[in-house]
């Protein structure tokens, strides 16, 4: 194997396994919320992976707080679990698992917004102002179209809007700290100082018991063990190789797998309108993103 190419597969490997990974998620979500009431999915899902990530820490002698402000940066990287995560669970009651995709995948807007006024860094010009419209437009075809459909779909659309906004919030503080520490150790730390959260939320829930069905056990387990430990593991490890313009292809490319996905193995169909909607976001983030540029380069090469 020429040595190029031996470079670059682990990281064309991680690179489709974070696509599978996100991509097969938020159907996962909605299986796993067969378990009862969302928070046992939830409190499942994180206190599996935070166990593993733990024993994986301990067999390999890792420390998790072996730099100085390793705990600020999990406390700020929590917040993508806590309260972010019972969010999803609890919106995706209401919504197709492709649209929670669509939704979630304008990040990138709601990350430059927030990078404007947190870390003072403008990321708009002219195109990606207009992409921005494009994708308000989008989704508010998206959001009438669902509400014409069912009242509640307006709850599942605020709270995955909710979560993109806790999400992003954490990415673009975590810019701001330049600790170091790595991606499994990120992680796992996260997991540690969201579990409270998770475990006075459940509580205050009235503690609720889990219903043991094969599938929700089965979405849980994959979850834990993809969704959060490997599939961010693997997020990090990609982010720290490759462009971030080349890592932002990952919001275009998983909505279109998590629909394909929908419609495949749940039967979930969108409205005419719905689709439409989804089109001008998916068009908003090429633009955004200056996809057309991006190929335009590598085919120089």
């Amino acid at each position: 194997m020429p040595p190029m190419i031996e470079k670059t597969m682990p990281v064309l490997i991680a690179y489709t396994l974070v696509v599978l990974i996100w991509g097969t998620t938020p159907l996962a979500i909605i299986w796993s919320n067969g378990a009862g009431h969302f928070m046992v999915a939830v409190l499942w899902r994180m206190l599996l992976a935070l166990l593993v990530a733990l024993l994986v820490n301990g067999l390999l002698g890792r420390r998790l707080f072996d730099r100085p402000g390793a705990g600020k940066v999990y406390l700020i990287a929590s917040l993508g679990i806590f309260p972010n995560m019972p969010l999803v669970y609890y919106s995706a009651q209401f919504i197709p698992s492709g649209l929670i995709a669509v939704i979630f995948s304008l990040s990138p807007f709601v990350t430059g917004v927030l990078s404007l006024f947190i870390l003072k860094d403008n990321p708009f010009n002219r195109p990606r102002l207009c992409a921005l419209a494009l994708a308000v437009l989008g989704l508010a075809i998206i959001f009438r179209s669902q509400l014409a459909m069912d009242s509640g779909a307006a709850i599942g659309i605020v709270g995955i809007l909710g979560s993109c906004l806790l999400f992003s919030t954490s990415s673009v503080l975590l810019k701001a700290q330049l600790t170091g520490v790595d991606a499994f150790n990120q992680t796992t730390g996260s997991l540690l100082f969201a579990m409270p959260g998770l475990l006075a939320f459940w509580w205050l829930a009235g503690a609720p018991a889990p219903i043991i069905a094969t599938q929700a056990v089965a979405a849980i387990i994959y979850l834990a063990l993809f969704g959060s430990l490997l599939g961010f593991t693997l997020f990090f490890f990609v982010l720290s190789r490759l462009s971030p313009s080349v890592v932002s292809l990952i919001t275009l490319i998983t909505p279109l797998l998590a629909l394909t996905g929908g419609a495949l193995l749940a039967g979930e169909r969108l409205s005419a309108e719905a689709l439409s909607g989804t089109l001008l976001v998916l068009l908003a983030l090429v633009v955004y993103l200056d996809l057309m540029a991006l190929v335009r380069r590598r085919l120089r090469f």
